[in-house]
């Protein structure tokens, strides 16, 4: 059912199937009406000249056959026609004087013609039995000089209309069948080459959101270059917006640095003085909440905007080597590994910015916590590269590691670090649709997983 409706769907959002179907539909009611038509045209047509042909001829054989005084019936001449001279060929001819004689076509070696056609002096036609199957007979009467009526029926089996008729209508199949399958084809074709723009634009937006090109290249139709037109504003406009904020965001960390320096100095004092001390401490306290969450919410602020924006994208692993280089300077009695499996290469969708700010915090929370090695392993899972940082520290338990993500969270206040990290890196994560985790390494030590989607 599910799969139903979703062929429902596709078939309903794809501008191709819409126009295939309209082309399917209106060739199938052109190829169906011309076929329809010029099979009933035909079929009047051939009937018609059936009829014509053996109109003649009966009226034919009736000036052929001499009628004696006496009613005695001879045949001056055979008929024009050759096939009534041939045995069992389809064509006959008949001629008969009430209780008299019967005058045969050499073509008639058996049976009989049907009189009761010729019934009137005024020529009439049937469908009757003739010697070789159905036959279309033709009849009328006329008079003998001694009173009694003769008879003058001629005949033709009416399969030789028929295949006449199923010829030319499988035939014309035929054709018409091909001239469908070529309109059909064409149509397809036109459809292809009329929405190549689409197809041009939207591997151009892909390009975009990949972070292979901006804006979009070349030139499009003009039903829908004011569309480009419009989406290249956009993104120029957009990239100078992101441009700004990341500006006026490192403004305003700037900005309220060093007042909030100014109000930590402060408050130390205070809390040096034995009559403000506890007061002091306060303010402190109070300080160390501002600078977290000012500098929380700028990085989130910041990630969040970068991730809704097209254009960016990461390759795993070379953005590790500057991150691990730092890392060894910083904790140099930690031995950093990275361990990417064979050919293991990847573009993911993630500024490059905001991936080095969250393996940074990764890789310095490792480094931290590590007796003596972090390792890094790269592993492609799907549409996901998965980076693994394990270090052999003492780890955390299941409880520490459900809030280990909260803001301002320490668990060791002897070490440096403001609770920070781990929020933000969350944050980053989650701005761009990423999985970050915490598990307890498999044999020693903590483990944190991000998956990041590939390109």
């Amino acid at each position: 059912m599910k799969s139903a409706v979703s062929r429902r769907r596709i078939a309903v959002t794809s501008l191709r199937l819409r126009y295939a179907a309209a082309i399917m539909l209106w060739v199938a009611a052109g190829i169906g009406g011309i076929w329809f038509s010029a099979t009933r045209v035909f079929t009047r047509h051939i009937e018609a000249q059936y009829h014509d042909e053996l109109y003649g001829h009966v009226r034919e054989l009736a000036g052929l056959v001499n009628v004696s005084p006496d009613g005695h019936l001879t045949l001056t001449r055979p008929l024009s026609d050759p096939r009534y001279l041939e045995p069992m060929s389809g064509f006959y001819w008949q001629v008969s004087v009430w209780h008299g004689d019967v005058l045969r076509s050499a073509s008639m070696r058996r049976g009989g013609l049907d009189e009761d056609v010729a019934h009137s002096p005024e020529v009439f036609h049937a469908v009757d039995n003739g010697p070789t199957g159905a036959a279309i007979s033709y009849g009328f009467t006329r008079p003998a000089p001694d009173g009694r009526i003769i008879h003058y029926v001629i005949s033709t089996d009416k399969r030789f209309l028929d295949a006449a008729i199923a010829g030319f209508t499988r035939e014309l199949t035929l054709w018409l069948s091909g001239l469908a399958i070529a309109l059909m084809g064409t149509g397809w074709a036109a459809i292809v080459f009329s929405l190549k723009p689409l197809d041009r634009l939207a591997r151009a937006i892909a390009d975009l959101r990949g972070g292979r090109r901006e804006p979009l290249p070349g030139t499009f139709p003009r039903e829908i270059s004011p569309l480009v037109d419009d989406l290249n504003a956009f993104i120029v406009e957009n990239q100078a917006i992101i441009a700004r904020a990341r500006v006026q965001a490192g403004n305003l960390a700037h900005s309220l640095r060093t007042p909030l320096a100014v109000i930590t100095d402060e408050a130390e004092h205070l809390a040096a003085s034995p009559a403000g001390d506890e007061a002091g401490r306060n303010l402190l306290a109070q300080t160390d909440i501002m600078v977290q969450q000012i500098e929380f919410h700028l990085a989130r602020a910041r990630s969040a905007a970068m991730a809704k924006t097209s254009g960016q994208t990461s390759q795993l692993p070379g953005i590790f080597e500057p991150l691990i280089n730092a890392m060894s300077k910083l904790h140099p009695e930690v031995d950093f590994v990275l361990r990417a499996g064979e050919g293991v290469t990847a573009t993911v969708e993630v500024d490059p910015i905001d991936l080095s700010e969250v393996l940074s915090i990764l890789l310095d929370n490792a480094g931290k916590w590590a007796d003596s090695s972090v390792v890094i392993d790269l592993a492609a899972d799907g549409q996901d590269c998965v980076i693994t940082i394990t270090d052999d520290g003492p780890g955390m338990s299941a409880e520490q590691i459900a809030g280990a993500f909260g803001i301002g969270v320490r668990y060791d206040l002897s070490r440096p670090g403001s609770g920070l990290g781990l929020a933000i890196a969350r944050e980053i994560a989650e701005a761009y649709g990423f999985d970050l985790t915490l598990a307890p390494a498999p044999t020693r030590g903590l483990a944190a997983r991000l998956a990041v989607r590939m390109a």
